[in-house]
Order: C-alpha cells, then sequence, then structure tokens
C-alpha cells in the first residue's frame, strides 16, 4: 500500500510564493520516502500572495494524493514534491533548478546525496522564458521536464532541442483558432494588444501577418509597457493615455490581447482609472489568448470587472475532475498543518489575520471563512485550465513510471530497493515511455502526445460573464479542435454567448466601414488599409448577392437583374400570341380584312359581265384579289409561338404571295398603256394584248421572287432561336431569318415591282379611257411604297414581339390599300351606282 501523503514544501526565496503573472513556478517529483522540509522562515514584511495560483500546488498535491492512494499506479511507491518559486528572475530559476539537481543548499555540481529522494521529472515553469531557463540545465541531466505554459513564437524551436513535454497544444493552433473566430463573426477590423517586450512584439508581429493573410486589418497595435510593479502606471501615463485613445474609438468593437495576467491585471487598473475620472466607458469585445486566467490581487479587491463583461477567450481544455471541489473545501489553516502555503494564502484572500497581531488594520480569522465565497478573480472553486494540465501532468509522469516498472517486471519478479532507484540510464528509458504516453485520466479524457512532444489537445473558447459582486462566471461556448478538418475546426454556440451590456446583446460590428449589401460592390479607398472600401452601386445589367462582394456579376442569359440589382429573376418568354391583346387586335384586322376581300370577289363574280368587270381584264382582277386574301391570311403565319415551320413559311409565303399581287398590279397598269396604244392606227401593240400577256407577266415576276425563296431555304433557311440581349427582362422567342441579305432581297425585289408599276401607272394616269385602272393604281402603289418604306427603320428600331406586329401591320396595311385604291371605287359602282355600269353609259362617256 502507498504511504499517507505527506506533503512538504521547500522554500528558496524566505516566504515569497508569489504566484502569478509576475512569478513562475517549478515543481519537482522525488519517487521515494518522505523527505524533511526546511523551517519556516520570519518576515518583517507579510510576504504577498497571488492568491488564484494556490490553486496550482492543490491541483498538484491532489494529483500526487490520488496517485499515492491507488494501488494500480506504482505500487509499494510514494511520491513527493518540492514547490520553488523563480519570481521570472533567470538566476533564481537557475539556481532552484540546481537545487532540484543535488538536493543540498550548497551547490556543488554533479554531486548527488540524499539518494533516497530520486528526481524523476520536473513540471513547470508557468512561463515559456522560464521553461525554457529550466530546460538549458535540465537538457545537460535528460532530467524530463513537464511543461504547461504555451510557448511565445520562436522560443518553441528553441525547446525542441530539451527533454521538454508539453501539457498543452502548439500555440499555433492558439493563433488559427483566433483567426477563425473573427471570421466566423466577420470582425475584420480589430485592434491588437501585447506586452512591451520581446515576447509582446513576436505575437504583434505573428497576429499582424496571419491577419493580412486571411482578410483582416489590423485598426490598431498598441504595447503595454513592461514594469516592475503596479505603481509603475503613473511613470508610463503618456504610453496609457495613448493606449486608451485607441481604445475609445467607437469604430473597433474588438480588441485581441495577448493575455499576459501581469498586463492584464495594469490594463484592468488603468481602463478602472479611466472610466472613474473622465467618465468614459470602454465597452469591447474582449479576445483573449490562453494565458488569461482572470485573476485579481487582493490589494486590488475594489476594481470593477465588468469592463471584461462578454469577454472571449481561449483556454486549454478542461474537463471537471472529480472529488476535486472537494478537495479545495476541506482546506482549512486549522487542519491543513503540512500545507506551508495556506497561512500566507488564507489571510490575504480573506483580509484578516491568524495571529493575534492585527496591526495591518484586518480582524481575526474565524475559522468559518469558504474559499467558494471567494469571488472568482481571487479563487475558482472549478479547477482551471491551468491546474488541469498540471493535473494531467502529474498523471503524465506516473503512468511513464509505471510503464517503466511494468517493463522491467517482466524479467524479475522480486521488487527490491535497487529496481526502485532511478539511475541515469533509466531515466534515458523514462524518454522513450513519455515519448509514446497515451491513457484517459479520471475525467474521461485522452492524454498523448505527438511527435514533437505537444499534447495532442484543442481549445475551449470561453465566454466570461461578470456580476456585480466580482464573481463571474465561465461558459463554454464553442470548441477549437486543430486534429479535425479545416472547415470543422472550429465550432460556436452562437445562442449561449453573453455580450457586452452596452453591445445590447447583438453580435457587435468589426468593420472598418459598415458592410457593401447586396447591390453593390466594393472600392478601396485610398491610403487605407485594404479592410477600409466604399460601397458603389453595382452598374446597370450587373448584380451582387451577397455582402462584401469586390465586383458585380451579369446574371445568366436566361435571367435578369429585378431593380435593387441584387437578385437574378427568370426572364419571361416574348412573342406575339393569340392570347393578348395586341395578337387579338391584329387577328380580328387580318380576319376582317380577309372577309371584306372575299365580299368584293363575291361582287365581282356576281356582276361578272358587267361592263365595269369586264372591261378591267376580269382575270387580273380575280388572281389580284384572290392574292390579296392570301396576303391578309399569311399575316398569321407571324402570330404564335415560333416553330420551324411557321418560320420557313412566314417571309417565303409573304414574299411570293405579294409578288403575284403587285406582279397582278404591274399587269393590269401594262394593260391599260398596251390598249391604249393599240387603238392607234397602224399599231403593233395589238398582238401582245390577252390572257397570255398578263399571264405571262405575273408568272414572270413570281418565278423571280420564287427562286429566292428557293434559294433562301436551300441554303439558310429560317429557324427558330431563342434571343436573350435584346430585352432585359424577357428571352424574345423568334424567327431567326438565317440570312438576313435574303429577307432584305426579297423585299427589295417587291419594292422594285410596285416603283415600276407606280412609274407606269403614273404616266397613264390621264389616258381617255372610261374605265381607266391608272389612276387608283398610283394611288395603291404610292400607299404601298410608303408603307414599306416606312416598314425598314421602324422595323429595325423595335425589338421583340412589337418587331413581329410592325411586319404583320405592313403587311395588312400594304394590303389593305391596294384593296381599297384599286377595288373601292368599283365597288361603289357596282353596288350604289349601277346606272353607270352599262354599255349605254359607256358610249356616252366614249363621245
Amino acid at each position: 500500500m502507498n504511504d499517507p501523503l505527506r506533503v512538504r514544501y521547500q522554500y528558496y526565496q524566505p516566504g515569497s510564493f508569489i504566484i502569478g503573472g509576475i512569478t513562475s513556478q517549478i515543481f519537482s517529483f522525488s519517487e521515494g520516502a518522505d523527505f524533511e522540509t526546511e523551517p519556516k522562515p520570519k518576515y518583517d514584511v507579510e510576504p504577498v500572495v497571488m492568491v488564484k495560483k494556490y490553486q496550482h500546488v492543490l491541483s498538484l498535491a491532489y494529483a500526487v494524493k490520488e496517485i499515492n492512494e491507488n494501488c494500480k499506479i506504482l505500487p509499494n511507491v510514494t511520491l513527493g514534491f518540492h514547490v520553488y518559486d523563480s519570481h521570472f528572475d533567470a538566476q533564481i530559476t537557475y539556481q532552484n533548478t540546481l537545487n532540484l539537481l543535488f538536493n543540498q543548499k550548497r551547490i556543488v555540481l554533479n554531486y548527488y546525496c540524499d539518494m533516497q529522494k530520486n528526481l524523476i521529472a520536473v513540471i513547470g515553469g508557468l512561463d515559456s522564458e522560464t521553461s525554457f531557463h529550466i530546460a538549458t540545465v535540465l537538457g545537460l541531466y535528460k532530467i524530463p521536464q513537464v511543461t504547461y505554459c504555451l510557448y511565445a513564437p520562436g522560443v518553441s524551436d528553441v525547446t525542441q532541442r530539451s527533454p521538454l513535454y508539453r501539457m498543452v497544444p502548439n500555440e499555433e493552433h492558439q493563433y488559427t483558432g483566433i483567426v477563425k473566430l473573427l471570421l466566423h463573426f466577420q470582425w475584420k477590423w480589430v485592434g491588437i494588444l501585447a506586452m512591451g517586450d520581446d515576447k509582446g512584439e513576436k505575437f504583434v508581429q505573428t497576429m499582424d501577418h496571419i491577419f493580412s493573410r486571411n482578410g483582416i486589418c489590423t485598426a490598431f497595435a498598441k504595447r503595454m509597457p513592461k514594469q516592475s510593479n503596479i505603481l509603475g502606471v503613473i511613470n508610463f501615463y503618456d504610453i496609457f493615455m495613448d493606449i486608451i485613445a485607441s481604445l475609445k474609438e467607437t469604430s473597433v468593437n474588438v480588441c485581441v490581447a495577448s493575455a499576459d495576467p501581469h498586463m492584464m491585471l495594469i490594463l484592468q487598473v488603468v481602463l478602472n482609472l479611466i472610466e472613474t475620472n473622465i467618465m468614459i466607458p470602454i465597452s469591447k469585445v474582449w479576445v483573449m489568448t490562453a494565458h488569461w486566467d482572470f485573476s485579481m490581487e487582493p490589494f486590488f479587491h475594489n476594481l470593477d470587472v465588468k469592463i471584461f463583461h462578454g469577454a472571449l477567450s481561449f483556454a486549454i481544455h478542461s474537463t471537471e475532475v472529480k472529488g476535486f471541489k472537494n478537495f479545495l473545501q476541506i482546506r482549512n489553516p486549522s487542519i491543513s498543518n503540512e500545507d506551508g502555503f495556506i497561512r500566507a494564502f488564507w489571510e490575504q484572500a480573506f483580509s484578516c489575520s491568524l495571529t493575534a497581531d492585527t496591526d495591518m488594520g484586518n480582524g481575526c480569522c474565524t475559522g468559518k471563512e469558504r474559499l467558494e465565497r471567494l469571488p472568482g478573480p481571487f479563487f475558482e472553486m472549478s479547477m482551471t485550465s491551468q491546474s488541469y494540465s498540471i493535473y494531467n501532468a502529474v498523471y503524465t509522469v506516473a503512468h511513464a513510471l509505471n510503464a517503466l516498472y511494468a517493463s522491467r517486471n517482466r524479467y524479475r519478479t522480486i521488487v527490491d530497493r535497487d529496481l526502485l532507484e532511478i539511475s541515469k540510464p533509466n531515466i534515458l528509458k523514462l524518454h522513450a515511455f513519455l515519448r509514446s504516453i497515451s491513457f484517459n485520466n479520471s475525467a474521461g479524457d485522452k492524454v498523448s502526445f505527438d511527435e514533437k512532444g505537444e499534447l495532442l489537445a484543442g481549445f475551449d473558447i470561453i465566454n466570461w460573464v461578470t456580476f456585480p459582486n466580482k464573481s463571474f462566471l465561465k461558459v463554454k461556448v464553442g470548441r477549437m479542435e486543430p486534429q479535425e478538418p479545416l472547415d470543422g475546426q472550429i465550432s460556436i454556440n452562437q445562442t449561449m454567448i453573453t455580450w457586452h451590456n452596452q453591445l445590447n446583446q447583438a453580435i457587435p460590428l468589426a468593420l472598418c466601414n459598415d458592410y457593401c449589401y447586396p447591390g453593390f460592390s466594393r472600392k478601396k479607398k485610398e491610403g487605407k488599409p485594404f479592410c477600409c472600401y466604399e460601397c458603389l452601386q453595382c452598374p446597370e445589367g450587373k448584380i451582387s448577392n451577397a455582402r462584401d462582394m469586390d465586383d458585380c456579376f451579369e446574371c445568366q442569359e436566361h435571367k435578369y437583374p429585378n431593380k435593387e440589382r441584387n437578385q437574378c429573376f427568370p426572364k419571361d418568354l416574348n412573342f406575339l400570341s393569340f392570347d393578348e391583346p395586341l395578337g387579338i387586335s391584329l387577328t380580328v384586322l387580318a380576319l376582317s380584312l380577309s372577309s371584306t376581300t372575299v365580299m368584293v370577289f363575291g361582287i365581282f363574280v356576281k356582276h361578272r359581265k358587267t361592263p365595269i368587270v369586264k372591261a378591267n381584264n376580269q382575270n387580273l382582277t380575280y388572281t389580284l384579289l384572290i392574292s390579296l386574301l392570301l396576303c391578309f391570311l399569311c399575316s398569321l403565319l407571324f402570330i404564335g409561338k415560333p416553330q420551324t415551320l411557321t418560320c420557313q413559311l412566314r417571309q417565303t409565303a409573304f414574299g411570293i404571295i405579294f409578288s403575284v399581287a403587285v406582279s397582278s398590279v404591274l399587269a393590269k397598269t401594262l394593260t391599260v398603256v398596251l390598249a391604249f396604244m393599240a387603238t392607234k392606227p397602224g399599231s403593233k401593240m395589238r398582238k401582245w394584248l390577252g390572257k397570255r400577256f398578263s399571264t405571262s407577266v405575273i408568272l414572270c415576276c413570281s418565278f423571280i421572287q420564287a427562286s429566292i425563296c428557293m434559294l433562301w431555304l436551300c441554303t439558310y433557311p429560317p429557324f427558330p432561336d431563342l434571343d436573350m440581349h435584346s430585352l432585359p427582362e424577357e428571352i424574345v422567342v423568334e424567327c431567326n431569318e438565317g440570312s438576313a441579305h435574303m429577307f432584305y432581297y426579297i423585299l427589295g425585289y417587291m419594292g422594285l415591282l410596285a416603283l415600276v408599276s407606280f412609274i407606269v401607272a403614273f404616266f397613264a394616269r390621264r389616258l381617255p379611257d372610261t374605265f381607266n385602272e391608272a389612276k387608283f393604281i398610283t394611288f395603291s402603289m404610292l400607299v404601298f411604297c410608303s408603307v414599306w418604306l416606312s416598314f425598314v427603320p421602324t422595323f429595325l428600331s423595335t425589338k421583340g414581339k412589337y418587331m413581329v406586329a410592325v411586319e404583320i401591320f405592313s403587311i395588312l396595311a400594304s394590303s389593305a390599300g391596294i384593296l381599297g385604291c384599286i377595288f373601292s371605287p368599283k365597288c361603289y359602282i357596282i353596288v350604289l351606282r349601277p346606272e353607270l355600269n352599262s354599255k349605254e353609259q359607256l358610249k356616252k362617256r366614249n363621245n
């Protein structure tokens, strides 16, 4: 069975166990029997204790207590430990490290005494510089060192050559976590605060470099002056006022701090002085590194902790250890006689005296004080992350030592005293077991190292909630897992976060300027950091559908931007349909004109034997009326959704039918001219009169047009097409003409026929004939040419279905012009003045 735990503390600086931001701790393990302690020194001045770090010692003692009481780990072996304080002083650190090695007051190098107490490992220190100084000495003797501090950039590279094991993850993971935290909340305009020493400078340079790589700008980077004591604030008044001026900037709502405990204490004092004297509240979201544990010293008990209300910090992952809280609750100066620190801690934490001497103005301690009644900045009842690392460090050494003994017991069954001695060769073997250590602690967390001797673990993200009584609540709101894929390394529960009271419990903005919302793009401001920009509205035809886009982009072809230019909507199909008012109107008009043509045709058929019908070439009249009827009807091919067949028939049918109509008009005009010329004595024109001439004119002219159409269909036939660009909000469903030249060839040929007809009719308008149609044909061709001359610019200036409507209207108007100008006078005589439609009237007029 294990011997009962007897904790003894060896002092090297009389009574000065000052734990915290300006000190560093060194814990050492001795394996073997109980050891003596130095007599407690006398003090002229009561020592000052940074009370919160007292939990570090208690976590060490608790871990040793558990191991010594556990028969499954190191049976028949009792662990003891020394605690040293180095005060962040390199000389004291080296001296204490040599004390651990040679175990005597007078330091004699390479001389061992009292081999009964074998040094097997050292845990410490609290900061990277102290750990480096320890490693410099221990590396000569290959003594394992297990540290629980985060390393500053550059220091970790130096310590890789030493037998050092870190109960913390690589600090680069913390920097990655800070960046991911900022990007998670889209904080891109932040301040940086660090200590004004080499470590702080490296932190600023490292963070500024990482920020710039990830699109985050540094609004300011301030260094806190390094000083030996808190009263030095007065000596650096101007520097602190400059820092406060930066913190008062309302545009900077987030500040990343390298949370060195000493720096944070000074910052807290300065911020309290500023708020008290100038009445300017500093409301920021503080993002702290894992160095911070929100500690406060008893002589600063009046400082207000609400400044850090809502702060976010990283902390080395920890889990509550069962039984530790009960272990703390039973601590009392009256029963913890072995504890050399509890009296000084008790007096300063509770502001009372354990002796009858009350000259310091403090009352006597009653013995009823309880640790759980202390505010969080003075002492926490739950195990802090640093205490958890120390707890795991003790178990790591114990498990490695247990594995070493187990490997030797395979060959020897009897355990004697020589076996229990840890000689130098066995210390080297202990390193092999430490490097490969892997176990689950009592809280269920796995403890193991990577190839660099760093703990394979992550960080907790803590939200600090303060209360008026100077207590606080630590809420775990997220995790940073370096071993996870990049997208899943950080997880945050935003609903659990409590923000600063003046931020209205809403996620604060941390931008150089407000967001560029959808519909706008960013443009960098000249002479400003890259995070500062102005917002410009997207140009017409482009959108931006997310915040802070660098460029606007065009919608897909089948979509169009809305008026706000932040969204794309599907385009509607645009074509002239039978269902819309314009399509219905044109359809009704085409059918009405067709009916009129049929009615005129019927009138002429009914009165086909009357002189007025016979006198104007009856067959040509019928051909003209039928072609006009087809012209009216072919306009219906242009209405409705374009199909392959309708696209091929539209222009070709229109061109051929119109050519027949205009050819008929031309034949009529030529017939009138030839008829007048044939009346002259001896004229040879009489042989050209008759049906064959007019038929030949129609067939010849129509054949040329038909040939053009056939060539068009054989080479570049029209086809249905979608025009995505003519109209911004609609897709034009159109008939692509295939060859625009062929289309204008058809129009040009019809125009040529009409022009010839117009010229011939114009010169024949005054020929002496009773039923001379020349003047009516002149008017009809004038209307025809006017319509189609105005068609071309109108057609080219319109888009979509209105282009089709223009062509339909031109077809109907030109056809109606021919129908009205040529046939309305004849219908008037036939229907309303039948007395004029007789041979007698014809002879009378000729005479």
